[in-house]
């Protein structure tokens, strides 16, 4: 450990190779706390790169958050298949009718160019200009959604799962768009200058299909999509739990791993620590009503749990805070990682 500030970069390098770096790296997932600080709504703060890119620099100064990113709203993605979005004053924006109505039409679907698709040109050019001006200093994040849970989106939730559990073959045609989708969206960041790449897949955690389906399935689409993509990758599965596929996670060459407050840290640490650097795992739901006593503790209880021996950045559990998480929360946090967070862990 060395006595000397690192910068958030060298801090959070250290702590994803499982080294103590000066104090645990905090990443504030807000992605939509940016159109509060401009006093604009969150459609028109995602519509105009230089909102999101002045939006990232307040509140990393405003918090002291170790972590940039250009990434807006997952819905993006399906804009690029022709897709629509919904707005909303209070969250982020969400899917609109699914694209394939019809799982027929699977076999005739295109993979489209994300570089083509205007809401994903915006998220390089934020991506671009953030690494830019702090990627010497501070990671800048890229996003990806996993081709096995991007068609909760293109289908729906109930008719994906049917296509999924029925073994269909179509369903396989599907991941084969959607994966070099994925490599090309992921990468494009990647060359914009995004420092890591966030593999986003909730629907292969056993929170939501058995671990058997994910074994069989999504597991092995991240096995071999994440090596195509020319950065670190951490996967996350956005809350939810991930124990019961430990082996195939650790498998998967993800450098890191989003855990959920449902499993016990202590447990999380044990099972990957060393194979996998952990992120998480404050509940961001519950986040909403805690006191700053309250937030104080469960910083204090995280970084205990996991922080010892390095491999463990402090952040929600999900990858986005919700947009009800007020201010006061958000700076007893900031505060508490500090106080809590600096190695020798107490």
């Amino acid at each position: 450990m060395s006595s000397e500030e690192m910068t958030s970069l060298e801090r959070t390098l250290a702590a994803l190779s499982h080294k103590e770096p000066d104090r645990v790296p905090l990443f504030l997932n807000l992605t939509m706390h940016g159109a509060r600080e401009l006093g604009i709504s969150i459609r028109e703060y995602f519509g105009n790169v230089d909102h999101v890119v002045r939006g990232q620099e307040l509140l990393m100064k405003k918090y002291g958050n170790d972590c940039l990113t250009g990434f807006c709203y997952g819905a993006a993605e399906v804009e690029a298949f022709g897709g629509s979005v919904r707005f909303y004053e209070n969250g982020p924006p969400n899917a609109g009718a699914p694209i394939i109505r019809d799982p027929e039409a699977i076999s005739s679907l295109e993979v489209p160019d994300p570089a083509d698709c205007p809401p994903l040109q915006r998220v390089l050019k934020a991506t671009r200009v953030l690494a830019d001006r702090y990627g010497d200093s501070v990671p800048v994040a890229g996003v990806a959604i996993s081709p096995f849970s991007l068609p909760v989106m293109q289908l729906g939730f109930s008719r994906y799962l049917d296509l999924l559990l029925a073994d269909d073959p179509l369903f396989w045609d599907l991941m084969e768009v959607n994966g070099e989708f994925c490599t090309t969206w992921a990468n494009l960041q990647v060359e914009a200058g995004a420092t890591a790449v966030v593999y986003f897949d909730p629907i292969t955690s056993p929170t939501i299909i058995p671990p058997g389906v994910a074994r069989r399935t999504g597991c092995i689409i991240a096995r071999e999509i994440i090596p195509t993509i020319r950065s670190g990758v951490a996967y996350h599965l956005a809350s939810g739990r991930c124990l019961a596929i430990a082996d195939e996670l650790k498998a998967s060459g993800a450098v890191a791993l989003g855990v959920s407050a449902l499993e016990d840290l202590s447990l999380l640490k044990k099972t990957f620590g060393g194979d996998m650097a952990l992120i998480g795992n404050l509940d961001g739901i519950s986040m909403r009503r805690w006191s700053h006593q309250e937030a104080e503790a469960m910083v204090s209880e995280a970084v205990s749990q996991a922080a010892p021996g390095g491999g463990f950045i402090l952040s929600d559990n999900h990858g986005e805070i919700p947009w009800q998480v007020g201010d006061s929360v958000l700076r007893a946090i900031a505060d508490a990682a500090r106080t809590y967070g600096r190695y020798p862990i107490a």
